[in-house]
């Protein structure tokens, strides 16, 4: 009788393993009187085909209605499935009325559900409680702490481990290795590497590409690649880590290569394998390529099936530029989440795309089943600043509020970068001072608002206060700084010793314009000549605007040539070049600036955002204009025919100061806006 028991628990088992659960359920109730082995292997079967909600009520039907007591066996699979908080308690208290808290499986699988829902005191304090511990249960906590983000705690559990005398295994430094990235504590994480080469560890494949991961997340691609070329066997996954080192690490062209070396292998991509491939597409800037990937994938349908891919092709079209089929692949993506519309918002914002942004999230408050989050509102708070879209800024901080993400470093920085480009420094202040300020990002920002703003020695008071309270500054603090000194007092050296930093492009941009904004524009050209690194844009934009403001031709036109030999394709530059000759009423130099431009069939498109408001008859703005110069005009004010940079008559000069579009917007404001209402009036980046 007990043979045909266990012949028949065999059978459930059997048919557990093959997926049919239901025969296996039919077989199981076949079964006369059932033992305890016999209710275990029936809740195995629904764990192992992860039937969870059968798991519990198999396990309620055996407390309550048999008469077969459970085993140490019984009950860590259901701790294991265990699919809520709230039954993972009952069974906890179960667990304890039976007697069994103290036997060391069932014990580890408390830890391990509790770890999994988040509740890490709870955890660490049955851990504790225990009279003996295996490598499994410190396996447990570790691995608890590290999949909830508490990397430092994870590290003192290892110590206290080896400090017991407890011998790390396999699944222990790969559970560790991560933790030891996410502090960025390169130390802690090569001395593990010793230990594993000590221990013969590093021939499993799981610890194998926790070293991969690693390495690459410190930067230490030669280390990964080593260990990568060490490996007996090579699965798709070792492949994965290998490829995501170099994309992770900005090499995209030798991640691309390392495919078609996993493809010559027989090894066909996964999901992750295709993000990794998409992320290196974009950095290599290779829209062919990108579209192939895209056809690729298309072929599989993983798009239509897979949100993940779908929102990495969305990223790879808007970082190469090409929005139109960002959108088009957005749309075919099914069931889109939060991060693929936060991956379409930053498309278009990244393509300086702003009244799009908008309209995107608009588009996403209107679905119900999508709520904002964090990446949400950092990506679309500069799409407001942009387009200096004060009113709808302040209601989205409305809704920053209320989902009590106003305290995130980074929402904080983008509203008070908003405030502060909107002219309202003093909310821009407020709010600094209310964000916790121990990240560089934020001291960053208000900085640059000071700076926008006229007010460097404020922006030199906050740089100090930033020493004093042992933030250490970064590249863009100095860059934010630079930009808001009126001065060039700053030593390159001092930089570099003192901080640590070595300066950038945009450093050297910054210096540039105010050496070359003072006057010293030979020093200026020096400086930029001398510069160790080829000077961008921005460096020759920064000189060629000192040469416009100081009528220096000769330089002007040869930081014209550079500007357009590194820069030919944006417009701006070809305004800034003919504006240069038209400052001196050299007209032939103009028209040959603007035929280059129209021979490379670029023009400059000009927009006039004035919100959901309707446009007022174009007469009512030039009335308003005419009786706002009648004013101006009996006070003293004289109009400056210098500025107008067009070879004509003085009167027709005349015409184009009176109707510049910053005086017809200034009407405008004027005439819809209720008398004590601020007019901000917005041309680039500038209040």
């Amino acid at each position: 009788k007990g043979q045909c028991i266990f012949i028949s628990t065999r059978v459930v088992n059997l048919y557990a393993n093959l997926g049919d659960v239901t025969y296996s359920r039919c077989t199981y109730d076949q079964i006369p009187k059932k033992d305890a082995y016999t209710w275990n292997s029936m809740l195995a079967s629904y764990v192992h085909n992860t039937h969870i909600h059968e798991v519990v009520n198999c396990l309620y039907e055996m407390l309550l209605k048999s008469e077969v007591r459970p085993d140490f066996y019984t009950f860590p699979p259901v701790l294991k499935a265990c699919g809520n908080l709230f039954d993972g308690k009952k069974i906890h208290c179960w667990v304890f009325k039976l007697g069994f808290e103290w036997d060391v499986f069932v014990a580890a699988s408390l830890v391990h559900m509790y770890c999994r829902f988040g509740y890490l005191a709870v955890a660490h304090k049955i851990f504790s409680e225990m009279p003996f511990r295996d490598r499994g249960s410190w396996n447990a906590i570790i691995s608890g702490f590290c999949q909830n983000g508490n990397a430092s705690e994870a590290l003192g559990v290892l110590d206290e481990m080896r400090f017991e005398g407890m011998k790390m295994d396999c699944v222990t430094v790969s559970t560790i290795l991560p933790a030891c990235a996410q502090m960025d504590d390169i130390l802690h994480g090569m001395l593990i590497h010793l230990y594993i080469i000590k221990h013969g560890l590093e021939f499993d494949v799981f610890v194998s590409n926790a070293l991969i991961n690693m390495y690459a997340k410190f930067g230490n691609i030669w280390q990964a690649q080593k260990v990568f070329n060490q490996m007996f066997v090579r699965y798709l996954v070792s492949w994965n880590s290998r490829i995501a080192a170099y994309e992770q690490n900005t090499h995209p062209d030798t991640a691309l290569k390392f495919y078609g070396e996993m493809q010559s292998s027989g090894i066909q991509p996964d999901v992750l394998t295709l993000v990794s491939l998409v992320s290196s597409v974009a950095q290599s800037r290779d829209c062919r390529s990108g579209r192939s990937v895209h056809g690729f994938i298309m072929r599989r349908c993983w798009i239509l099936d897979d949100v993940v891919v779908g929102n990495a092709v969305v990223d790879m079209y808007a970082k190469l530029g090409i929005i139109d089929s960002a959108c088009r692949v957005f749309e075919e993506i099914r069931l889109k989440d939060v991060i693929s519309w936060n991956t379409m918002i930053t498309g278009y914002g990244q393509n300086g795309l702003a009244s799009e942004t908008i309209e995107v999230l608009c588009t996403m408050e209107a679905c119900e089943d999508v709520t904002p989050n964090q990446g949400t509102w950092v990506s679309v708070l500069p799409a407001y600043s942009h387009v200096g879209a004060l009113k709808l800024g302040m209601r989205t901080h409305g809704c920053i509020l209320k989902a009590s993400l106003h305290l995130d470093v980074y929402v904080g920085t983008c509203l008070i970068g908003l405030y502060g480009k909107c002219g309202r420094l003093d909310d821009a202040m407020s709010l600094f001072y209310e964000v916790p300020r121990m990240s560089s990002v934020l001291r960053n920002a208000i900085i640059s608002c000071n700076g926008i703003h006229g007010h460097g020695e404020t922006s030199m008071q906050l740089f100090q206060a930033m020493q004093d309270e042992g933030v250490k500054p970064d590249h863009e603090t100095f860059a934010s700084l630079l930009s808001a000194c009126s001065h060039s007092g700053f030593s390159w050296s001092g930089f570099v010793e003192e901080y640590g930093i070595q300066p950038s492009l945009k450093h050297y941009g910054c210096t540039a314009d105010l050496l070359g904004r003072g006057g010293y524009l030979e020093k200026a050209y020096s400086f930029v000549k001398n510069m160790p690194l080829r000077p961008d844009a921005s460096v020759w934009v920064a000189l060629l605007g000192a040469c416009q403001i100081h009528r220096n031709i000769e330089l002007g036109k040869f930081a014209s040539d550079c500007l357009l030999e590194v820069d030919s394709e944006n417009v701006g530059c070809y305004v800034l070049s003919s504006n240069i000759y038209a400052n001196v009423g050299k007209w032939e130099g103009v028209d040959e600036v603007r035929s280059l431009a129209r021979d490379s069939g670029l023009k400059n498109t000009w927009s006039f955002i004035l919100g959901t408001n309707p446009i007022r008859t174009c007469d009512e703005i030039y009335k308003e204009l005419e009786v706002l110069t009648a004013k101006i005009k009996s006070i003293g004010y004289i109009l400056d025919h210098s500025f107008v940079l067009q070879d004509v008559e003085e009167d027709e000069k005349e015409y184009i100061l009176v109707s510049h579009c910053e005086r017809l917007a200034i009407a405008y404001g004027i005439i819809s806006t209720p008398p004590t209402s601020p007019v901000r009036i917005f041309k680039n980046l500038s209040v």
